[in-house]
């Protein structure tokens, strides 16, 4: 059993189970019924998403340096006590089951799903 960190609008792999968007928005101009059969996600999940204002710093990112600042802004939103039960329950389940998270950006090393890849990996989370 694994968690997949995809890309959201993406065809799905076989048996990659229940999508969860962990994104701040869903899909511009998407109709709601159609998030699921378009490959967005199944289940949205905002939680584990970067604030409003740290996607900011993410996408103002230049350099290096600016894009660690920006991992650590997101790890220490990501410790508040309910995103990391949220993080823990993500990592026990996928000892259970398929599923995946993602986002939309297209460049998985400059999209916080890199650090949420990481953030469940330290908590033992089986990842594909």
């Amino acid at each position: 059993m694994v968690v997949r960190v995809v890309r959201l609008g993406t065809p799905r792999v076989n048996g990659e189970g229940l999508r969860i968007g962990t994104v701040r928005r869903p899909p511009r101009g998407v109709p709601k019924s159609e998030f699921a059969s378009q490959d967005w996600y199944d289940v949205w999940f905002p939680n584990l998403a970067p604030s409003a204002e740290t996607v900011k710093f993410a996408q103002s990112a230049r350099t290096p340096a600016q894009w660690a600042a920006f991992a650590r802004k997101y790890r220490a939103e990501m410790a508040a006590p309910d995103a990391a039960r949220a993080l823990d329950l993500l990592a026990a389940l996928s000892q259970q089951t398929n599923f995946s998270v993602g986002c939309y950006c297209e460049d998985e090393a400059r999209c916080h799903r890199s650090v949420l890849r990481e953030l469940l990996a330290e908590r033992g989370a089986s990842l594909g």
